[in-house]
């Protein structure tokens, strides 16, 4: 059995991602309302409930783990936020995490692979350095490095894109550099931050082949609580006036069609004759928009119903948040809803780890164990 090393673990989404095949050796994250879901759901005998900042080399378990996946802070990165970049207090904690790779691997136990996962606006945060920063920083631990935007929506209904960058230790790393494949996955900030890459790291950097093979078969509409108690027409009446006449055109013409459409929909500040007015915007492609955390009002997302030539809308709920990133039905949120928002809108896809851990780590891993 593979083990690994959760870094950031929050309420272990990459954990339950990896599935069986896998082993958690170590668990690591600083929220308490994390931390007691993921005892709950895992127990807690691997889980170190504390700032990553204080962990020392002595924390971490005497083995040489496969993987140390690292889904570290966003906040400092998200083309929502700031963006500090990785000078900031919550994003500049990956640095405390390589700190602890740079101890594992003084210790003759780097892992054989290395995860990190933020979002995607690290690619152009601070015009694309702090990406190349953490591309240098892998390749200068001795890894092979690579990276791949990947968005949730080609595994279930949300639109969530995502980075992962990835770190091969030299037996267990691709062993060609294909072309760069001009495709979503590759976008063109990633590759136009690749050419400023110092030498080593351009030599030590591999485009990886591997794909999403299939779209997936379920809609928003699939995962909501469609007869839930708190539809309510008072508020659909209410969303539909904050909706610019083209939103509202839209949702006039699917209510004229008499059909069932589910749509989600967030608050946005917009400049309309130089004033910010507040907007609700509205998708009914099939999609949920990507998760937050619930840091403000229009944060939380809305879901909006047509049913029978009426128009009705509710809050998401924390069950339906869980949903759309994967997590089992039997999965034990945090009780509090603004917690288990939270939760949610910080993890990573588990379908999408799934795809990751069986597509790109096991192939891998086992490449290495067919060479020894």
């Amino acid at each position: 059995m593979r083990t690994f090393f959760e870094f950031f673990a929050g309420g272990g989404m990459a954990r339950l991602g990896l599935g069986p095949a896998w082993r958690c050796a170590f668990a690591n994250d600083v929220d308490p309302a994390k931390c007691a879901a993921y005892r709950a759901n895992f127990g807690g005998e691997t889980l170190i409930e504390a700032d990553i900042a204080a962990l020392k080399l002595e924390d971490l378990p005497a083995v040489r783990a496969d993987l140390a996946w690292a889904s570290f802070p966003c906040q400092d990165l998200s083309l929502a936020g700031a963006r500090a970049g990785l000078a900031g207090a919550r994003s500049g904690l990956f640095f405390q995490f390589w700190r602890l790779i740079e101890a594992l691997s003084g210790a003759g136990r780097a892992p054989r692979l290395i995860v990190i996962e933020n979002v995607a606006g690290l690619m152009t945060s601070n015009g694309g350095a702090d990406f190349r920063r953490v591309i240098e920083t892998v390749a200068g631990g001795g890894y092979v490095v690579s990276a791949m935007a990947i968005d949730a929506r080609w595994f279930s209904p949300q639109s969530r894109p995502r980075l992962f960058i990835f770190g091969f230790a030299q037996e267990c790393a691709p062993r060609r550099r294909s072309a760069p494949p001009l495709d979503s996955f590759s976008p063109a900030a990633m590759r136009a931050s690749l050419g400023a890459l110092s030498s080593k790291a351009t030599r030590r950097w591999r485009w990886l082949a591997a794909r999403p093979t299939a779209r997936p078969n379920m809609r928003l509409e699939d995962l909501v609580d469609i007869n839930a108690p708190d539809w309510c027409a008072a508020r659909g009446a209410a969303a539909l006036s904050m909706m610019s006449a083209r939103q509202r055109a839209t949702v006039e013409a699917l209510r004229a069609s008499g059909d069932r459409h589910v749509g989600a929909a967030f608050r946005r500040i917009r400049i309309e004759n130089g004033a910010r007015v507040q907007r609700i915007e509205a998708r009914f492609d099939g999609l949920a928009g990507c998760l937050r955390t619930p840091a403000g009002g229009s944060s939380r997302q809305m879901l909006v119903k047509i049913e029978d030539g009426r128009v009705f809308a509710r809050l998401l709920s924390p069950r339906e948040a869980a949903r759309l990133m994967g997590l089992p039905e039997d999965y034990r949120l945090p009780e509090q809803t603004t917690a288990a928002l939270k939760l949610c809108g910080d993890g990573v896809s588990v379908p999408v780890v799934r795809w990751i851990g069986e597509a790109i780590l096991t192939p891998l891993l086992a490449q290495e164990a067919q060479a020894a």
